[in-house]
């Protein structure tokens, strides 16, 4: 088995407050947002490239390199991202 690294890649990271409609979303973006839909009270869902995901109030939502969403726990972002 072997060590890897990895690669260092820049990406955009919105964090979820709470909840927000396809509007603001959209806005945050600045770009259509089709990927999330708000479910009511605070719930969120996000089509990824796995399937849907719910991220939790804290979480941040980041926009991969290939224009995916998906969302990242807090530790693990505060581990993996610094601000660019």
């Amino acid at each position: 088995m072997g060590k890897f690294r990895k690669k260092p890649v820049e990406i955009e990271a919105i964090r979820y407050m709470g909840p927000y409609s396809a509007d603001e979303m959209q806005e945050a973006w600045g770009q259509p947002f089709v990927e999330a839909t708000v479910l009511g009270h605070g719930v969120m869902s996000i089509k990824t490239l796995e399937g849907i995901l719910y991220p939790a109030i804290g979480d941040w939502i980041i926009r991969g390199i290939k224009g995916e969403f998906y969302p990242c726990k807090p530790d693990i972002f505060a581990e993996t991202y610094d601000p660019a």
